[in-house]
């Protein structure tokens, strides 16, 4: 019960007479874009994730205060 090479012609050819080839060649350029933002918004947040883990300030803390003269 798989799918066989014939089969995946036959919805291959559908999907070209139905959309085109320009069309297909657009959505694939598009979801290839969307799946590299993906991946580089999740390197981004787990280097936020570890900068947050590693840092030595507290929030709110001073960290240089000048006196009133």
């Amino acid at each position: 019960m798989g799918i066989s090479v014939t089969k995946l012609l036959i919805v291959l050819g559908i999907a070209i007479v139905l959309f085109g080839t320009k069309r297909l060649r657009n959505a694939g350029s598009d979801i290839g874009a969307a799946i590299k933002n993906f991946r580089s918004a999740i390197k981004d947040g787990e280097s936020d994730k570890d900068e947050a883990g590693s840092g030595s300030e507290l929030d709110g803390e001073v960290t240089d205060r000048k006196k009133d003269e």
